[in-house]
């Protein structure tokens, strides 16, 4: 997987308006803290992976979103210990 990937994904669950507005809107900071350029990669990443952890604890969101963070959380780990 490659940050463009990964931008796809975080954009699908931002933009599912089954989710509630507080968890979109950190997924979309989750994203916007991927594709800081002036960062090094391991620090976008974990930054990243913090803010959706937090975001998979939250009671209020469903399910399948959880689930998909979950997924999302395993491939920017796969990332970052490529990288």
């Amino acid at each position: 997987m490659d940050i463009e990937s990964m931008n796809k994904l975080l954009d699908e669950i931002s933009e599912d308006r089954t989710v509630p507005r507080n968890i979109r809107s950190l997924v979309q900071e989750a994203k916007t803290d991927l594709n800081d350029a002036q960062k090094d990669m391991e620090v976008r990443i974990n930054s990243a992976v913090s803010i959706l952890d937090n975001v998979s604890n939250d009671p209020n969101i469903p399910i399948y979103t959880r689930t998909q963070i979950w997924n999302i959380v395993s491939m920017l780990e796969t990332m970052n210990k490529e990288c």
